[in-house]
């Protein structure tokens, strides 16, 4: 009969020696009794290889150094294109800034350049309209002037009215009036018993003009020549430097 090792494991015993001290015999060891060993444990299955696991199709095969190489080109290309969007689209955003930035500028000089041509045409219109503001008032003396003129060579007879109204200017009678040749024999004519009767006295002078009178009494003198009353009448519109008798180049060029 033969026996297993577990068997022979489990029917074994310790020989512990009798307690001499112990009258009443031998006494029971009081130390536990060991357990038995565990069976030992089972070996792990071995693991099978990844390349065993997995299952590649019959068509398979590694690439071959062209193929890397074609493959590393496309990656190249398509590397080299993204890229170029990139910096196409980078570089547009960059000029598209310097470029507004440069018209902006561009812009902001032309409208000061205009703004200037606009100030200096405001100041050319402005001189221009005093030009043309005087030149239209020359204009009106020039025409105010042959009016006269004419006036007193259509009616002579209007020596009497200023004859009259230097009188007027007279505190007291006994004056010396002086007239035109022309004049005198007018104002003779319609004036003369009246002059006289008012003690006044009629004298030509040849460096009177016609329409031109002065006179003169005792602490008073009244200039009625044109040439006076002309530049009274243009100092009361703020122009006194026309003459009554201007240089021919002075004198306009308005149609006799």
């Amino acid at each position: 009969m033969s026996i297993s090792r577990h068997q022979a494991v489990g029917a074994y015993r310790r020989w512990e020696p009798a307690d001499f001290d112990d009258e009443a015999g031998p006494r029971k060891s009081t130390r536990p009794t060991p357990a038995p060993p565990a069976p030992p444990a089972a070996e792990p299955a071995p693991v099978a290889p990844a390349a065993a696991a997995l299952s590649l199709p019959d068509d398979f095969h590694l690439p071959t150094a062209d193929e890397l190489e074609r493959m590393h080109d496309e990656i190249r290309a398509t590397g080299l294109e993204e890229g170029r969007r990139e910096g196409y689209a980078e570089g547009l955003e960059a000029g598209r800034a310097q470029g507004y930035a440069e018209g902006k500028a561009r812009a902001e000089e032309e409208a000061a350049r205009l703004a200037t041509l606009a100030d200096g045409l405001e100041q050319a219109l402005s001189q221009l309209d005093g030009e043309i503001a005087e030149e239209l008032m020359a204009l009106a003396i020039e025409m105010a002037r042959r009016m006269v003129r004419q006036t007193l060579a259509d009616h002579p007879e209007s020596i009497l009215d200023t004859v009259r109204s230097a009188l007027l200017q007279l505190p007291q009678g006994h004056a010396h009036i002086q007239l035109h040749p022309d004049d005198l024999a007018l104002v003779r004519e319609h004036l003369g018993d009246q002059l006289a009767h008012a003690g006044h006295r009629l004298q030509e002078d040849a460096r009177l003009q016609r329409g031109d009178c002065r006179i003169d009494a005792v602490g008073a003198q009244v200039d009625a020549t044109l040439e006076t009353r002309w530049r009274r009448v243009l100092e009361s519109i703020g122009h006194d430097r026309a003459k009554w008798n201007p240089p021919p180049d002075e004198a306009g060029a308005l149609p006799s």
